[in-house]
């Protein structure tokens, strides 16, 4: 059961196989849109068969990873079901962490063992980094048979089992984006901030580079409500009426800040971190248009 083949090997499917390969699981192939792409993916891994015909892929495993972008997953499946491949003995796992399990029910219908199996992880190039996978979460959902083998995979990546209920996937999914994407949101806001009092670009990005990091261990040593900061939950309303008079020029910048500012004022009442009254005041600001 270690025959894998990765369809759709970009840079999650490269990180991916390149990962297990080194686990001591086989790559046996490497399908991509382009034989470049596919080339490039299994020199990377070190190991594989490349090409650009999925179907041909999938009959070289039994284990296969669909790792395309999510709006291609269903087609893949159904493409793939259409062909001539032997899904009896296989085992599919596609990698998205919003769609069911259920886009792969066309293989499923063929005999193949389906699930889910998304890892909570952002992967930015194809370079791999062998220690993208160690201590992380995949959140995974499918047949029993497919998680037995899917948490067997991830325990050997070093990696946790996560079961996420098919309905939750969504809120499960928006919650991974709002960790990671919209971080780098947020960053790069705060940076093009610094950039408009004159630091250049690569300047004002290293500037916060150092508060990041100390936040960061500030939550991991204890929790993100215990870890906020700022005038917020000094209950500082001088401070936040500069803030947003500092921001009037940008509006949505004015309103990311005064939705963020709003929640930040819900964990301080939650912790109880500032008196009623400045909770009062601060609200007041909030409100402003």
């Amino acid at each position: 059961m270690n025959n894998i083949v990765i369809i759709g090997a970009g840079r999650l499917g490269t990180s991916l196989g390149f990962t297990l390969s080194k686990m001591g699981f086989s790559i046996n192939g490497i399908s991509c849109q382009t034989q470049k792409s596919a080339e490039e993916s299994q020199k990377i891994i070190g190991d594989g068969m490349a090409s650009t015909d999925h179907s041909f892929t999938a009959k070289l495993g039994n284990v296969l990873f669909i790792t395309v972008p999510d709006d291609a997953i269903e087609k893949v499946a159904l493409n793939l079901a259409r062909s001539d491949v032997s899904w009896g003995e296989k085992y599919v796992f596609h990698c998205s962490g919003l769609l069911p399990s259920e886009v792969l029910s066309p293989l499923k219908n063929k005999g193949a063992k389906t699930a889910s199996m998304h890892p909570i992880q952002s992967f930015h190039q194809k370079t791999p980094n062998p220690e993208a996978f160690k201590g992380i979460y995949f959140g995974c959902e499918g047949d029993e048979s497919a998680l037995s083998l899917a948490k067997n995979i991830i325990n050997k990546l070093g990696s946790h089992f996560l079961v996420v209920p098919k309905k939750e996937k969504p809120s499960y999914h928006v919650a991974c984006s709002m960790a990671s994407n919209f971080f780098v949101v947020l960053l790069d806001i705060a940076a093009s901030l610094l950039e408009n009092i004159g630091l250049e670009k690569k300047m004002a990005f290293q500037t916060l580079i150092p508060l990041v990091e100390g936040t960061w261990r500030n939550v991991k040593g204890s929790s993100p409500s215990a870890s906020l900061t700022g005038p917020i939950v000094r209950g500082d309303n001088k401070s936040v009426s500069l803030h947003l008079d500092a921001l009037r020029k940008t509006t949505s910048y004015h309103e990311i800040y005064r939705t963020l500012a709003r929640e930040a004022l819900e964990i301080a009442k939650r912790e109880q971190k500032i008196p009623a009254e400045k909770i009062a005041a601060i609200e007041i600001l909030l409100g402003e248009k």
